[in-house]
């Protein structure tokens, strides 16, 4: 495994306090979640003000190929191109999209936003490029102040969202990242596992929104009427709908859209989640829905995690979940970075949020669809990852040593109080 930067070793230690005491005071949601898509969209509108809209084309873009998609994107464009990311890095994967920019059709802007932590090197090597290319740049809550000021709170708040905007009608989000590690198919140890989606349809505009709204943030301006067109249905296209969130004092977004979608689950529950420390409310909740019948499973980075104290904070929670009756995987052949939940047979979710504490304090976002077919989709790339992982079993994981014990342990007690 690499050597984690210090950077990134503080930002993984913040990240391992979990779970949070006040957390178990959160929501809980007692009511069934209503089975018709009617139903299921109010729930979400009460519960994250966002409603699944219909009309959407959705489609599952999974590792290098997100690289593909994007340039489809940025060709296709003919008034804008929003990009947002936390990592963008120099190498192949950017000089690829910066060519597609400089490629574009005259006249479409170009407007990048990136978080300084996640993209090394960006403001000397690559935000020039863009630059000459044409695009407006900026950067999300630069770390100069931060540092200077100690100001611990703002430097765990990033900008965590990945989104590419088209024209304000089409766009994709995920786990994705301009860099390296998202060249391949996830099969092998350079090479990083994820899963992102591209919609096109009115759910677009949510995704055009949040960047607009961290855009602001940044310093830039007002994005023009014609970047918010109005939404065009397609019949009997899926609904769906772009959940944002971002830090608040007690429950966020974040883990609101997480219990929601828990809470909706009869029949299956399968969650990928690349950082994986869930908060009190949310482990309740995965028992409760284990306890009931439910098949609840996980899967989580094994021993190619990028961040090794992350990796031991997410191990311990896996004790009272597995005793639970809640079935853990661990991704063996790579980071597995991807952050989807399938519930039952129609409901997925896929984005920027992991079900860790820092996320809960970051600026993130998923798109929900209620969709068979993605749904179908989904679970069938769910079932390939575990055939290249290792089941965590509660027989075996109740008898590791005392020293692995005290080393998760030690990990979460010391990320409460950074």
């Amino acid at each position: 495994m690499k050597k984690t930067p210090w950077l990134m070793l503080l930002l993984a230690v913040g990240l391992a306090g979990c779970p949070l005491p006040n957390h178990r005071l959160a929501l809980r949601i007692r009511d069934t979640v209503p089975e018709t898509p009617e139903g299921m969209s109010l729930a979400w509108y009460q519960t994250v003000g966002v409603e699944l809209e219909p009309g959407n084309q959705v489609e599952l873009v999974h590792n290098g190929h997100v690289f593909d998609r994007l340039v489809e994107e940025i060709r296709a464009a003919r008034s804008s191109i929003h990009i947002l990311l936390y990592i963008w890095r120099p190498g192949y994967p950017s000089d690829r999209i910066i060519q597609a920019l400089r490629e574009r059709h005259p006249g479409v802007a170009c407007r990048v936003l990136v978080d300084p932590l996640g993209s090394i090197r960006f403001e000397e090597n690559v935000g020039p490029e863009l630059v000459a290319a044409g695009c407006e740049v900026r950067i999300f809550r630069p770390l100069q102040g931060t540092i200077a000021t100690l100001n611990l709170k703002r430097f765990q708040s990033r900008l965590h969202r990945k989104l590419v905007v088209r024209d304000g009608i089409s766009g994709m989000t995920g786990g994705w990242g301009i860099w390296k590690s998202w060249i391949g198919e996830g099969r092998k140890p350079d090479e990083w596992r994820d899963a992102n989606i591209w919609v096109q349809g009115p759910a677009a505009r949510g995704l055009q929104l949040a960047f607009a709204q961290n855009w602001q943030e940044a310093g830039g301006g007002m994005l023009p009427a014609e970047a918010f067109p109005e939404p065009m249905p397609t019949p009997g296209g899926a609904r769906a709908g772009f959940v944002t969130h971002t830090g608040a004092p007690v429950l966020t977004n974040a883990e609101r859209m997480t219990l929601l979608a828990i809470a909706s689950a009869r029949k299956r529950l399968w969650i990928s989640n690349s950082y994986f420390i869930p908060t009190g409310a949310i482990q309740d909740m995965l028992i409760a829905k284990a306890k009931a019948g439910v098949d609840v499973r996980v899967l989580t980075p094994g021993r190619h995690h990028d961040i090794a104290p992350v990796h031991e904070g997410q191990r311990a929670t896996y004790a009272r979940l597995l005793e639970n009756g809640v079935r853990i995987w661990e991704y063996e052949v790579s980071m597995m970075h991807s952050k989807s939940v399938l519930v039952d047979d129609r409901l997925s979710m896929v984005g920027s949020t992991n079900l860790d504490p820092l996320a809960l304090s970051a600026e993130e976002g998923s798109l929900v669809v209620d969709d068979a077919d993605l749904a179908a989709q989904l679970a069938r790339d769910f079932e390939e990852d575990m055939r290249h992982s290792v089941e965590i079993r509660w027989d075996s994981w109740r008898r590791r040593g005392l020293f692995k014990r005290l080393s998760e342990r030690v990990t979460v007690l010391f990320g409460k109080y950074l």
